[in-house]
C-alpha cells in the first residue's frame, strides 16, 4: 500500500522542520541558552535560560513548517501561473501598483507629524517623531545613496559608513570653528564626502566582487581609526559636543526669549524642533530620490546598469568604466555626507562609536532586502528594519513572558539575518525588484520563430 502524496508531503515537512529545530538548538544553545552572571560573591556563574531558548527553537521550527506547507506550494503554483503570462503584463501591473501606492505613501509622510501629535499629544509624539520618523528617514537616505553604488552600479561597498562619518565630522568641525549655519554647511559636507568617494574609487578601479568588498571594508575602518587617533582635531573617543543645531531662519529652538516658542507665543515644547528636523530630513530624502531617478534615466544611469550586468560587455560598448565607477562612488558618497551632516545637527554630539561597521551592514541589508536598484524597495525595507527595531522596545509583553532581563533589541541582528534568509527564499531579488529576469528569452525566441515561419523574418 502506497502512501498518498499529500500525506507524504506533510510527513516530509514535519521531518524537515524537526531537523531545523535541532540545528537551531545547537546554534542557540551557547548564544541564548546560557548567560554569564555574577553571584553574591562576585564570581562568574552560568545562568540557564531554557524558556527563551526553546521559544526561539519553536519559532524556527514553526517558520520552517509554515514554509514547507504554505510558502513552497504557493511559490510553485505562482511560478506556473507567471510562466504563462507575458513579461509586459507583469511589468504593467507592477508599475500600476507602484503608481497608486507612491502618492499615498508621500501624502502620509507629509502629514505624519500632524497624525502623531493628534493621536499621542505633544508630549507623546516626541518619541514617534524622533525614534520612528526622523530615524527611519535617515536610513532611507543612506539606503538611497548606497543603492547607487550597490544597486545600480553593482559595486559592493562595505565601508559606506565612512562617508556618513565624513559628513558628520565635516559639519561639526566647520560649524564650531567658523560658526556657519546648517544650510550653508550641508552642501559642503556632501562635497567633502564625495571627494573621499573619489579617493576610494581610484584605488579600486581594477577590483571586483569580494576583493572590492574587502578594500571598502578596510577604508571604513581606516576612517574610524583616524577619527579615534586624531585627537587634536576629532577629540578621539570623547567625540565632539555642543554641535550647533539648525535654526528656523535664525530663530533657535531653545527656552530663551529669542527662542521659537517665545517668538511665536507657543508653549515651550521640544516637539517644534522635532517637526522642523523631520521636514528637513524629509526634504533631503525626496531630493535624493528625485536626483537618483533622474540620473537613472540619463546616460550615466544606463552606464551604471550596464556596468552592473557585465563589465566586459560594458567596455566593449565603448563605455568609460573608470568614469562610471567614479561617478557612482562620488554621488553615493555625497548623499551619505548629507545624511551624516543632518545626523550631527540632530544629535548635537558625535563620536567614532556612532560609525562602526554595523552601520554599514545595516544600510547594506536595507538595500539587499528592499531590492537592489529599487527606490521604493529601499524605503520599505528601511521602514521594516529600523521601525521594527524601534517597535521591539515597546513590546513589554515579551518581558512578562521571558523575564524582565530580556531585551528584544539585543536580538536585532538575529532578526535581520532571519529576514534576509526569508527574503532570499521567498523573493530572491528583494521585496521590490526592478531588474527584468532572463527567463523570458525563450518566449522571445518563440515569437521570433513564429515570425520567420510566417515569412516576416
Amino acid at each position: 500500500m502506497t502512501t498518498p502524496p499529500a500525506q507524504s508531503n506533510v510527513a516530509r515537512a514535519f521531518k524537515d522542520a524537526g531537523f531545523w529545530a535541532l540545528v537551531a538548538f545547537g546554534l542557540f544553545l551557547p548564544l541564548i541558552g546560557f548567560r554569564a552572571v555574577q553571584d553574591i560573591r562576585n564570581e562568574l556563574a552560568l545562568e540557564t535560560r531554557w524558556p527563551l531558548l526553546f521559544g526561539f527553537v519553536a519559532i524556527v521550527a514553526a517558520g520552517r513548517l509554515f514554509h514547507n506547507l504554505v510558502i513552497a506550494p504557493w511559490r510553485e503554483r505562482r511560478g506556473r501561473r507567471l510562466a504563462a503570462r507575458a513579461a509586459a503584463d507583469v511589468q504593467h501591473w507592477s508599475s500600476r501598483v507602484t503608481g497608486v501606492l507612491a502618492p499615498c505613501a508621500i501624502g502620509f509622510v507629509l502629514v505624519y507629524p500632524a497624525i502623531a501629535v493628534w493621536l499621542a499629544g505633544a508630549g507623546g509624539a516626541v518619541k514617534w517623531l524622533d525614534n520612528f520618523g526622523i530615524q527611519i528617514l535617515i536610513y532611507v537616505m543612506l539606503g538611497f545613496g548606497l543603492n547607487i553604488v550597490v544597486g545600480l552600479a553593482g559595486l559592493l561597498d562595505l565601508g559606506y559608513v565612512a562617508f556618513y562619518a565624513v559628513g558628520a565630522y565635516s559639519y561639526a568641525l566647520l560649524a564650531q570653528d567658523f560658526g556657519l549655519s546648517f544650510f550653508t554647511l550641508l552642501p559642503l559636507a556632501g562635497i567633502g564626502a564625495a571627494f573621499w568617494g573619489l579617493m576610494l574609487g581610484f584605488p579600486v578601479l581594477r577590483l571586483r566582487g569580494d576583493y572590492l568588498a574587502i578594500v571598502t571594508l578596510a577604508f571604513g575602518e581606516i576612517i574610524r581609526l583616524v577619527l579615534i587617533n586624531w585627537v587634536p582635531l576629532t577629540n578621539g573617543y570623547a567625540g565632539i559636543t555642543g554641535i550647533p543645531r539648525p535654526t528656523f531662519f535664525g530663530i533657535p529652538f531653545n527656552a530663551s526669549d529669542e527662542g521659537f516658542a517665545a517668538v511665536f507665543g507657543l508653549p515651550l515644547s521640544p516637539i517644534y524642533r522635532l517637526i522642523f528636523l523631520y521636514y528637513i530630513v524629509l526634504g533631503l530624502v525626496l531630493l535624493t530620490s528625485f536626483v537618483t531617478v533622474r540620473l537613472r534615466r540619463l546616460p550615466v544611469g544606463r552606464a551604471w546598469e550596464a556596468l552592473r550586468e557585465d563589465e566586459i560587455a560594458c567596455r566593449s560598448l565603448g563605455i568609460n568604466t573608470t568614469n562610471t565607477k567614479l561617478t557612482a562612488f562620488a554621488i553615493g558618497a555625497g548623499f551619505g555626507g548629507f545624511a551624516g551632516a543632518f545626523f550631527a545637527a540632530r544629535q548635537g554630539f558625535i563620536s567614532p562609536e556612532s560609525f562602526t561597521f554595523m552601520e554599514s551592514a545595516t544600510v547594506l541589508a536595507i538595500v539587499v532586502l528592499g531590492g537592489m536598484g529599487s527606490q521604493v524597495g529601499v524605503a520599505v525595507a528601511a521602514v521594516a528594519m529600523i521601525g521594527g527595531t524601534e517597535a521591539l522596545r515597546e513590546l513589554d509583553v515579551l518581558k512578562q513572558v521571558f523575564g524582565n532581563d530580556f531585551d528584544p533589541t539585543q536580538y536585532r541582528m538575529l532578526l535581520f539575518g532571519f529576514a534576509m534568509v526569508l527574503i532570499m527564499v521567498v523573493r530572491p531579488r528583494g521585496l521590490i525588484s526592478t531588474r527584468e529576469a532572463s527567463v523570458h528569452l525563450a518566449e522571445r525566441k518563440a515569437i521570433s520563430g513564429e515570425l520567420v515561419r510566417e515569412g516576416h523574418g
